[in-house]
């Protein structure tokens, strides 16, 4: 993907095929796992061998950045009922059942040690079971979790390359098989990170650095090209929470392919002097992975153009970048990143109850306490949050500025070496002339 994703920025007169892209318009930035970042080194060698391109990432390796850490922070008791609603109201539309009983007979479900001692041991009839704690990704536990580490073990089998008599016992034999099994993948992720509040509340602070990169900064002094690395989670949050209309990826299962990009793209319209968007799926088919195809401009990946509901596209896929840049900051109203700015009523004094209504003014006062409870800790953990992101944005830009900084440092000293070694030579050479003996 590395040397394609090369080869189309240099068709779009982004970079010059043949040299190292200047360092300031290449900028790669990766959650701080190793495999993610693992994962941009890949890209960048096979995109830009050779050449100066740094990786960067939060100093804390093993941790979650917090720009990718996909985490409820809204404590609120009125949240989390809401979120267990939207997850197992999006489970309920997976219909899945018929999936799940072949998965159970694939595995022998029944005589897996999970089901020593159990009178009913199955996976299309068992009940999923929610949970959006604070600090946390939302989880399920349940067949749903289950069918999806087990789909995703066979589907890296695939991938991988494995002989079709190994991938999942030889078991699944037609696309059919592999596009119904392939929905319990679809649908875990669906149902855990797509539902629109929770999809704003954990895609936030991806979305807010996304914003910091195309609309906040000049454009005449951004990277003519940024590349995001963190996970499959991030994706389907991300286009949840921008309100990406429904999609279909021709010739894969998966709706986040393994090795996928989501790119924003800015164009300008020089006719009618404005920029325009444009946003792709760019993926590798399920064949060009089993069979590690070499991709380029003739062996290309598949390239899906998307649309936001917000951002009314023409026919090419190009919607108004003012639109896009509203997309963004609409995504965050009410978030950490962005509070919703409605004005807050005033309190009126309270006017003195009767006697009789001592009881219902204290449950009433209790009431309000909790709420302003649940709210102060939800605004606490929302700002902390919100404060871990920034920092991390400021990070990146530091780790760059200092990046960039030595670079200049190591050119000057280069230079000046060549300088002061040119200034040797032709002060030996002088001097040897200077020696010769006169011819008579």
């Amino acid at each position: 993907m590395g040397s394609y994703t090369r080869q189309w920025l240099a068709q779009q007169g982004l970079i010059k095929n043949g040299s190292c892209p200047d360092s300031d318009n290449v900028f790669v930035y990766a959650n701080s796992l190793q495999r993610t970042v693992a994962t941009a080194q890949f890209f960048v060698n096979g995109a830009f061998p050779g050449c100066d391109i740094a990786v960067t990432h939060q100093d804390a390796m093993g941790t979650m950045d917090p720009v990718f850490n996909p985490v409820i922070t809204d404590n609120s008791e009125e949240f989390n009922k809401k979120a267990l609603a939207a997850m197992a109201a999006a489970n309920e539309k997976l219909s899945l059942k018929p999936a799940f009983q072949r998965l159970e007979k694939i595995v022998d479900y029944k005589s897996a040690p999970a089901c020593d001692n159990k009178k009913q041991c199955d996976l299309s009839n068992a009940e999923n079971t929610f949970s959006a704690e604070n600090g946390k990704e939302p989880n399920v536990s349940g067949p749903l979790k289950v069918g999806n580490s087990l789909m995703d073990a066979f589907t890296l089998q695939y991938y991988q390359g494995f002989p079709l008599e190994q991938v999942a016992w030889g078991q699944i034999k037609t696309p059919e098989q592999w596009k119904e099994l392939s929905a319990i993948k679809n649908g875990y992720q669906d149902a855990l990170f797509t539902s629109p509040d929770v999809a704003r509340e954990v895609a936030a602070p991806l979305v807010d650095y996304i914003r910091s990169q195309l609309v906040d900064q000049d454009k005449a002094n951004a990277p003519k090209v940024t590349l995001m690395v963190g996970h499959d989670s991030n994706i389907a949050s991300l286009l949840s929470a921008l309100q990406v209309k429904s999609y279909e990826l021709p010739d894969t299962f998966e709706k986040t392919p393994i090795g996928g990009q989501v790119v924003f793209e800015r164009w300008h319209d020089a006719k009618n002097n404005k920029d325009l968007l444009k946003v792709e799926y760019v993926y590798q088919t399920a064949d060009q992975l089993r069979d590690g195809d070499s991709l380029s401009l003739k062996n290309p990946p598949k390239r899906v153009a998307l649309q936001l509901t917000g951002c009314q596209a023409d026919a090419n896929g190009y919607c108004a970048w003012d639109q896009f840049a509203q997309v963004l900051n609409s995504a965050l109203q009410g978030t950490p990143m962005q509070p919703a700015s409605a004005p807050q009523p005033q309190i009126q004094p309270a006017k003195p109850q009767p006697a009789a209504d001592d009881a219902n003014v204290k449950a009433d006062q209790a009431t309000a306490d909790k709420a302003a409870a649940d709210k102060a800790a939800a605004d606490k953990a929302a700002a902390q949050k919100a404060a871990e992101a920034k920092a991390a944005e400021e990070k990146v830009k530091a780790d760059k500025a200092a990046a960039e900084k030595a670079k200049a440092a190591e050119q000057k000293a280069a230079a000046d070496k060549a300088a002061s070694e040119k200034a040797a030579a032709q002060t030996a050479s002088s001097d040897g002339k200077s020696n010769q003996p006169a011819a008579n």
